[in-house]
């Protein structure tokens, strides 16, 4: 995941953080702003040891989000060819 996609998914993501890491407060979601470099800083604040654990997570957000992305891109072009 580059820092454009962090930012450009963050209102979506969000709602997926809290869900998934009940830690997170609504002024840590602030403090990140879609900003993956502050969003780390955050993460480390809730949940220190477990950082690794939850950048992964995030990171297997993006790609799932990326993969679904290119799917729904092919169907459109199929359509778009008929």
């Amino acid at each position: 995941m580059n820092k454009d996609q962090f930012e450009g998914n963050w209102l979506q993501f969000k709602g997926d953080l809290k869900k998934k890491w009940g830690r997170f407060t609504d002024d840590d979601l602030l403090e990140a702003e879609g900003n993956y470099d502050k969003f780390l800083g955050v993460v480390q604040k809730r949940y220190g040891e477990q950082k690794e654990e939850v950048t992964l997570w995030a990171d297997e957000w993006y790609s799932k989000r990326e993969r679904e992305e290119i799917a729904n891109q092919r169907a459109t072009e199929s359509r778009n060819q008929r």
